[in-house]
């Protein structure tokens, strides 16, 4: 898991697993306060362990014990998990109290999701060496300069809006981006506009990316968005032992 959420408010959870879920992540719930402080605990071993990074995102205002004490809590006992706070209260005293108990960031109610996951991603950040942008595909590289795409034997150019797209669909690496998550990186949209426009300019390039590298796909995930793939490059010591050309990864 990605996130653990401990949050008592049904609605406010389904909205935010829903598009954490949508963006690729794992997400845990929890509703009450003495559940969230033990699940915090597992989740915060589980990210050491397994040496991965993870964020808590924890309501202020629980059952059975508040959100401020249970991340007093969590940091006296020496879990140094990233938690955004969230609360319906905006008050600055609040925010301080927060941090000062431990809390890494604060989000108040009501909050735009992209936002939300913003910060997340900055947290995830916190304490490692970030990850350099892949900026290539299979036999596709993606420059900038030109601006459009390159292989070994042709070039193509790309709009401004198919090269901002091409950059979201590589940067995920192989991971389904939500069509929210296009809108908001390409049209700096923060809605549906309830056209097809993010279909029309899959379709685009994809018949520009077909005409240099067949071999790279860009696949509709149904309900979720998009990926696009390339085959594992088959290296000299592969060995095909079936006999029927597929290299077993």
């Amino acid at each position: 898991m990605d996130i653990l959420l401990i949050e008592d408010d049904a609605r406010v959870a389904d909205f935010v697993m829903r598009g954490l879920q949508a963006e690729g992540y794992g997400v845990q719930w929890v509703r009450t306060g003495r559940a969230g402080l033990a699940a915090a605990e597992t989740f915060s071993r589980g990210c050491v362990s397994q040496q991965s990074a993870g964020v808590v995102i924890l309501d202020v205002l629980l059952p059975e014990m508040d959100g401020l004490t249970l991340c007093q809590m969590l940091r006296r006992r020496g879990h140094h998990v990233p938690v955004l706070m969230l609360s319906a209260m905006g008050e600055s005293h609040e925010r301080v109290d927060g941090l000062r108990r431990g809390a890494d960031d604060y989000l108040t109610k009501p909050f735009d999701f992209e936002e939300l996951l913003a910060r997340i991603e900055a947290l995830m950040r916190r304490g490692r060496h970030p990850a350099k942008k892949p900026t290539s595909i299979g036999g596709v590289t993606l420059d900038r300069q030109l601006p459009g795409l390159r292989c070994a034997s042709a070039e193509i150019i790309l709009s401004a809006r198919e090269m901002a797209l091409m950059e979201v669909l590589v940067a995920a690496n192989g991971a389904t981006v939500s069509r929210e998550r296009i809108l908001s990186r390409v049209w700096q949209a923060d809605r549906d506009p309830l056209t097809n426009i993010v279909d029309v300019y899959v379709s685009r390039l994809r018949r520009k990316i077909a005409r240099i590298d067949p071999e790279v796909t860009i696949t509709a995930v149904r309900g979720l968005g998009y990926r696009m793939t390339a085959p594992r490059p088959q290296h000299a010591g592969d060995v095909d032992i079936h006999g029927d050309g597929v290299v077993p990864p």
